[in-house]
């Protein structure tokens, strides 16, 4: 399909996202599509009443969550407006829908022994541990996105500064820092593993075993992989880190407008939502600490 097409190519070549926010767009539309079939509805012809179908559809039949409904919706709500943009239709129905009440999901997060423990489990006498223990340090002390992290170049670290130009959503550029710990990894790797994986000459940071680029998907799946070595019984992502570099920054007092910078977001908004996590904190800290806390029984 030509519009189909056009639209994830749109999203690639000039609104610059990732791959991974594309390939989401266009599994989207591919689920749409086929239920489009299904149906015998065409898309171009789509009226108000066949979203409402749509979004049941998505909630009774194929039990998806309301975050994953409004993601569906926000997908397909950027495909008309394209359309609409290039002439294809007059209307974007899906601008008149909104999509259903969002759960409030508390960012999940890492407490610091736990990422110390995993920290421990990369083997630094060999280059892929010293890569895999290097992708950590640099994850939680720039809490950078990992579609970030694979697109650092060696050039872009300014090593006596202690900082890193990270390419963000959209090609912002931001200069994110690291300490100590994370500078004597990226030492170790560099005059070492890197020079032994790099075989093809490549000006990026992250290699896979081939001396290619490594992938986001292989970022993931090293994480799986080491999480599995260690006692942690929890799912480790990427984003996950980078919550738990929010999260450690705030309950260590740093203000909220610097964290927004840190992590590159457009919106305070998007950067708030840790706020809740950190008061989730201190509640927590004054009930286990206040004596008169506890209904007079105080915490030994």
């Amino acid at each position: 399909m030509d519009d189909y097409h056009a639209f994830l190519e749109y999203l690639e070549y000039q609104r610059h996202y990732s791959k991974y926010t594309v390939d989401n767009y266009a599994k989207d539309l591919e689920d749409y599509f086929a239920y489009l079939k299904r149906e015998g509805i065409a898309y171009k012809q789509i009226q108000y009443n066949d979203i409402r179908f749509y979004l049941a559809y998505l909630k009774e039949e194929k039990k998806e969550k309301p975050t994953t409904i409004s993601r569906h919706l926000s997908s397909l709500r950027g495909f008309y407006n394209f359309l609409c943009a290039n002439q294809k239709i007059e209307n974007n129905y899906f601008l008149l829908v909104k999509g259903p009440r969002k759960e409030k999901n508390l960012p999940r997060f890492f407490e610091y022994n736990e990422l110390e423990a995993l920290f421990e489990v990369p083997d630094l006498k060999t280059s892929s541990g010293q890569r895999d223990r290097l992708i950590l340090e640099i994850l939680y002390a720039t809490g950078c996105r990992v579609g970030e992290l694979v697109k650092i170049k060696v050039c872009d670290i300014l090593p006596y500064e202690n900082k890193i130009l990270i390419e963000g959503k959209g090609n912002k550029e931001r200069y994110v820092y690291f300490g100590e710990y994370a500078k004597k990894i990226l030492n170790i790797y560099l005059k070492d593993g890197y020079l032994k994986m790099n075989t093809k000459g490549s000006d990026f940071l992250f290699l896979n075993q081939r001396g290619s680029v490594l992938s986001t998907e292989g970022v993931r799946y090293l994480l799986d992989e080491l999480i599995k070595k260690t006692s942690i019984k929890k799912h480790l992502s990427p984003h996950m880190i980078r919550h738990s570099f929010a999260t450690h920054l705030l309950n260590e007092g740093c203000d909220l407008l610097s964290v927004q910078t840190l992590l590159g977001h457009e919106s305070l908004k998007s950067t708030q939502v840790y706020t809740h996590v950190t008061m989730e904190h201190l509640k927590d800290v004054y009930y286990h600490s206040f004596p008169r806390a506890q209904d007079g029984k105080k915490k030994k």
